[in-house]
């Protein structure tokens, strides 16, 4: 049983790791907590209660925590997620209702009542968890596992030139997390998923259709780059339905920025490192944020070499295998909405 502490800001592709994780027979969801990113943190919440509902886990705490980044204005991204954050696809008004408590105390206190137990998964900026850093500075030894999804190293930037998403919504909560691993045992720090191997996790309308097929639905899932934008699934399997909607809109973001009929599914990837499911190699390195630079602001930097002098404070993943990960996702999901229907 993997035991998590979620962060996100459910976006089409979280939307995709959280069903996947709720696919796992033997993952306990602990807290699912909201950062604003790609939406307001108030429908980031409710898409991520909607979408544990729908996928089957229901009574999950979601909580609040950050309405906004350390140091700098909120900046979203409807153009990518749309302006719900889930594409075309509108999920039921959920039953449950978002936590009262706050977020960075639910991680603190999760963490201090299971030491050694937690996986972290972070595929959201890095708000929430560098405030949780600052009210329990042993965070780092008191989880299992962390796994960030953010940062580009040798990789073109996706919000500038140099800067990833995640990061570059709040550059100086990353550079302080970072910072938090500064001399810990390797073992400790922190798993990157940076865009070097999230970008190869590419997603195409013939997973959707084979997701459909392992679902049982009886209506094939053809999205196909030949049919007029905004079109709407008519699957007769509810979960199909909804992820063919919100990916479909993924596809048309991507295609529309020179990319291809695809969706890259980072935070899919990053849960299946989290998860154990999917293979990975990595790299030990001092990862730092650039926060200064107008131009640079939200870079990410690994010293791999050394040359700073500092001991690593990140493992960089540095390979993945997008064939084997593909499969899993379709086989999982596809038996979880086959469950769900």
């Amino acid at each position: 049983m993997t035991a998590f502490l979620l962060d996100v800001d459910t976006g089409i592709d979280d939307a995709l790791a959280l069903a996947y994780l709720a696919a796992l027979p033997d993952t306990e969801f602990v807290s699912v907590t909201s950062t604003p990113g790609n939406v307001d943190v108030d429908q980031v919440a409710r898409n991520t209660l909607a979408l544990l509902e729908l996928c089957g886990r229901h009574g999950v705490e979601v909580a609040i925590g950050a309405r906004e980044p350390l140091a700098i204005p909120l900046l979203t991204t409807p153009e990518t997620h749309g302006p719900q954050g889930l594409g075309y696809a509108v999920l039921p008004e959920p039953a449950g209702s978002v936590s009262a408590r706050n977020a960075v105390d639910l991680w603190v206190e999760h963490a201090r009542a299971r030491p050694g137990e937690l996986t972290a998964l972070i595929t959201a900026p890095l708000t929430n968890f560098a405030l949780a850093l600052r009210q329990e500075p042993q965070l780092p030894e008191l989880l299992a596992k962390v796994v960030i999804m953010g940062g580009s190293f040798y990789h073109q930037g996706n919000t500038t030139p140099t800067a990833e998403w995640n990061t570059h919504v709040d550059p100086h909560a990353a550079k302080e997390v970072y910072a938090a691993f500064q001399g810990m045992p390797l073992e400790k720090l922190p798993i990157v998923c940076s865009l070097d191997t999230t970008e190869r996790m590419e997603l195409h309308p013939v997973h959707v259709r084979q997701l459909a097929e392992a679902s049982g639905a009886k209506v094939p899932e053809l999205v196909l780059s030949e049919q007029p934008e905004g079109q709407r699934s008519t699957s007769d399997n509810t979960l199909v339905r909804h992820l063919s909607d919100a990916l479909r809109f993924y596809f048309e973001f991507h295609r529309r920025y020179d990319q291809g009929y695809l969706a890259h599914v980072h935070d899919y990837f990053a849960a299946g490192v989290a998860a154990g499911t999917l293979g990975f190699d990595s790299r030990p390195a001092t990862v730092d944020v650039e926060t200064g630079s107008k131009m640079l602001i939200g870079t990410t930097v690994a010293d791999f070499r050394g040359l700073w002098g500092q001991p690593p404070n990140a493992r960089v993943v540095s390979a993945n295998y997008p064939e084997a990960a593909f499969r899993e996702l379709v086989d999982a999901v596809g038996s979880l909405a086959r469950r769900v229907g």
